[in-house]
């Protein structure tokens, strides 16, 4: 099941190395301004706003994430093929947000999916979730040397093709029922009135939103300062294997260090990142540094979180639970980053909107402060 499991995260995680460093350099070939990019991606987000809660809601009651899985792959591979139809502004924001729909309903389940499948061995999460972070480095890089020398014209066609790698993995992966108890069925805003759930949710979505310039906006930066699209996609590459290395050691960490320090410390990191980013970007040493740093603003974050919706969302809530932590921090959180990042590229430029971005990070920071000393709950593995 190890294998099956990970092959599922190869090709979802393979998608998403070629949509967030690749898509926007697509649009800008196409003529579109870096409004519009940002604006297509909010839309990308924003259905993880509402799309995951939904099917959370679906599966929790179907008991069969897996059948839900399958139909949204097979939708989200059909409704991305209309972009082959037409390239105008109002009928690809139609046709990605149609696809998003369905795309986005995926990784929250199968999470909880996997979850389930490991038992009280959710420290072994980290094992399996790094192959799709090896999906990630394999795509960023190759397409990297593949755009820089046939152009992104070909990028919607390579696209279909992963996500049909995504729709096919999913027949490799059975259900697996959790037992539940009586004791399990919780009452959803029961969990969502306490004081340290609602905290944690604002902080994942302040972390994601400070990747609003990041995702939107990285690799057309590095281009108009004159970095090949080779090397773009290398630095891209470096961060997921640096996020990959962090994976690798998370089951040691997290019993180690606790979770709570971990999330200080990898809000810290990741304000730091947006403060290099935005003022090194002539460096290439820093920008090495920033990407290695990856591993703090995305694979701790992620570990811990997975981590923490696991245990405050148990039994008959846990569908719903990484449908919350999916739409409420790579939705609402990137719809915002995606939006403010837009508007704040044009109006006052790339450094500033990075600025923008630390200070995001570091507001997340002083919450996770005042969370840590408030919960008495003990966080650790």
């Amino acid at each position: 099941m190890y294998w099956r499991l990970s092959s599922f995260y190869f090709f979802y995680f393979a998608s998403i190395g070629a949509l967030i460093p690749y898509w926007g350099l697509y649009l800008k070939s196409e003529g579109y301004s870096a409004q519009q990019i940002a604006f297509v991606f909010a839309v990308i987000m924003g259905t993880k706003v509402i799309a995951p809660n939904i099917w959370g809601w679906i599966a929790d009651r179907m008991g069969q994430r897996m059948r839900i899985i399958r139909i949204a792959s097979f939708l989200s591979v059909l409704t991305f093929l209309g972009v082959f139809i037409s390239l105008d502004y109002s009928w690809l924001l139609f046709v990605m947000m149609v696809f998003s729909f369905f795309w986005n309903a995926n990784l929250p389940q199968f999470e909880a999916v996997t979850l389930s499948h490991l038992g009280k061995d959710t420290h072994r999460y980290s094992a399996i979730r790094l192959w799709g972070s090896w999906g990630f480095v394999l795509l960023v890089i190759v397409l990297g040397v593949v755009f820089e020398t046939y152009g992104v014209a070909h990028f919607p066609l390579i696209f279909s093709m992963l996500l049909l790698g995504i729709w096919a993995c999913s027949f490799l992966v059975s259900d697996k029922q959790n037992v539940c108890s009586k004791s399990d069925n919780i009452d959803l805003m029961s969990v969502l009135r306490q004081p340290h759930v609602i905290a944690f949710l604002l902080i994942c979505l302040l972390l994601q939103a400070s990747h609003g310039p990041y995702y939107a906006f990285y690799s057309i930066y590095l281009e108009q300062n004159q970095y090949s699209r080779s090397l773009i996609g290398e630095l891209w590459a470096l961060g997921v294997i640096a996020e990959i290395v962090i994976f690798m050691v998370m089951h040691k960490l997290l019993p180690r260090w606790g979770v709570q320090r971990l999330l200080a410390i990898s809000l810290l990191l990741t304000g730091i990142r947006w403060l290099i980013i935005g003022h090194y970007v002539d460096s290439l040493v820093m920008l090495i540094i920033a990407q290695c740093f990856h591993a703090a603003s995305f694979g701790v974050f992620h570990a811990v979180a997975i981590h923490l919706i696991h245990q405050f969302f148990p039994g008959s809530v846990q569908g719903r639970g990484q449908a919350l932590y999916s739409s409420l921090s790579f939705g609402a959180g990137g719809a915002l980053g995606a939006i403010y990042s837009g508007y704040s590229w044009d109006r006052l430029g790339s450094e500033m909107s990075f600025n923008i971005a630390a200070l995001i990070a570091f507001v997340a920071l002083g919450l996770t402060v005042i969370f840590m000393k408030s919960t008495n709950l003990n966080l650790k593995d």
